[in-house]
This record gives structure tokens, C-alpha cells and sequence, in this order.
């Protein structure tokens, strides 16, 4: 079950050996485990040299949560009302409701009983722009062009591959591969003074992408002995 989540989870075909390092199995077992699920009716495809991939319309029957992980999903969603915005303020809402109504009798009152929340220390930085048409492009691969004041209050422009967003608090980064520089680029999204569109889609290249990304951050975190910030 926790593969067909994991597959579903991914815009792109996952390889054996990327399914067994993240849940840190051999290859054997995902092959064994995946056969498992395609003779159970999960519409999992396998092409060699390419990975797995599973239909996006395929969902498992209900999941039960426990009081902790309702509490946990109750953090999640305050932190997306106080950090981020309304359209996706009310998407948190949304999913939380979805929750509700499948929960069993004998959970309903947990989430009356949620005492974890998310309160701002200090005022959300302002954006210009829009944080959802940003997670929007990051999800469509769209490039986007940037004119941005970096913390010299020097204006530049950017052409973009957006990545992902990272939240520091008080801020948001945009993380992107920046064709001007030719290397990855973080981004405050509050420095952002402007954002426009083409229609070019970006390729998912990689040693462009967020895998690629992630992973020098990481190996920069291990050699410094500190978490790399803005």
C-alpha cells in the first residue's frame, strides 16, 4: 500500500532501485511487492529501463488515522492558513473536511481534542506575486521570467526552471535553476518584484532538477555541519 501512495505521489516513471532507497528494501522485494499489487488490481505499469508508474485515477479505499496523526495533520493545516495563501488556505480546508467525513464515530471527537497549532511570532512577509500561480508553474514545469532586488537592493532578471518553495520563516524561497548563472538559485519570493510566463515547458534534466538540487544542498549541509539557510 505504501508503494501505490509512493508511485502516486510522483509526476514521472519511478525506477526499482529508487522505490527500495527510499523505503530502504532490496530490489528483489519491490519487484515481488509491485507483482503483488498488479495481481491485486492496482493499475501499475512497468517498462524496462524507464520505471513504474500508476494510474493517477487510482484510490485507496479509506485510511484510518490515529489521534497523532490527526493532531499532525491538524499542525499541517494551521501552518498552510497562517504561512501561505487563501486559494491554498481553502485546499487545506477542503482536505480536512474530506478527513472528517470518513473518519470513524470512534475518532470524530480527536479532532475536537487537536491542541497543536501554528502561531506567527511575527508578521507574514508581503509578496507581489501570487504563491499559488508560483506552486502552479512549479507543478506545470512552466519557465518563468523574474525581475528580482536581491538584499543589495540590486535589480536583476531571471529566466527560471521553478522547483519547489522552502518556508524560513518569515519567508518563502523559491528554488530554480537559473539559466542566466547556469546553477541552482534560491529565491526570496518577497525580493520577487514581478513574474511572467511563456509557454515553453522545461525538461525534467538531470542534473537540472530537484533531485539534483536536494542533493547538493545535502552534501553542502553534511561538509559545513549546518543547514544551509538564506
Amino acid at each position: 500500500m505504501k508503494i501505490t501512495h509512493f508511485l502516486r505521489q510522483k509526476r514521472h516513471a519511478v525506477t526499482a532501485q529508487q522505490v527500495a532507497e527510499y523505503f530502504g528494501i532490496c530490489k528483489r522485494t519491490v519487484y515481488r511487492d509491485i507483482q503483488c499489487l498488479m495481481d491485486a488490481g492496482a493499475p501499475i505499469r512497468g517498462e524496462a529501463g524507464v520505471g513504474y508508474t500508476i494510474d493517477k485515477h487510482y484510490y485507496l479505499p479509506p485510511i484510518a488515522f490515529d489521534a497523532d496523526e490527526l493532531e499532525a495533520i491538524g499542525l499541517g493545516i494551521s501552518m498552510v492558513r497562517q504561512w501561505t495563501d487563501k486559494k491554498f488556505a481553502d485546499k487545506a480546508d477542503s482536505a480536512f473536511e474530506k478527513i472528517q467525513a470518513v473518519l470513524p464515530a470512534s475518532l470524530q471527537g480527536e479532532l475536537k481534542q487537536i491542541t497543536t497549532y501554528a502561531v506567527p511570532t511575527q508578521p507574514p512577509v508581503p509578496w507581489r506575486i501570487s504563491f499559488s500561480e508560483v506552486r502552479e508553474h512549479i507543478r506545470k514545469r512552466r519557465k518563468i521570467h523574474i525581475i528580482y532586488i536581491d538584499e543589495n537592493k540590486k535589480q536583476t532578471t531571471r529566466t527560471l526552471h521553478p522547483l519547489a518553495l522552502f518556508f524560513f520563516n518569515p519567508v518563502w524561497l523559491l528554488a530554480g535553476w537559473c539559466e542566466k548563472r547556469q546553477d541552482f538559485r534560491n529565491f526570496r519570493l518577497d525580493r520577487i518584484q514581478s513574474l511572467t510566463i511563456n509557454e515553453e515547458i522545461f525538461k525534467d534534466e538531470q542534473h537540472k532538477n530537484l533531485s539534483a538540487y536536494l542533493s547538493i544542498v545535502k552534501d553542502y549541509n553534511k561538509s559545513q555541519d549546518k543547514t544551509l539557510t538564506i
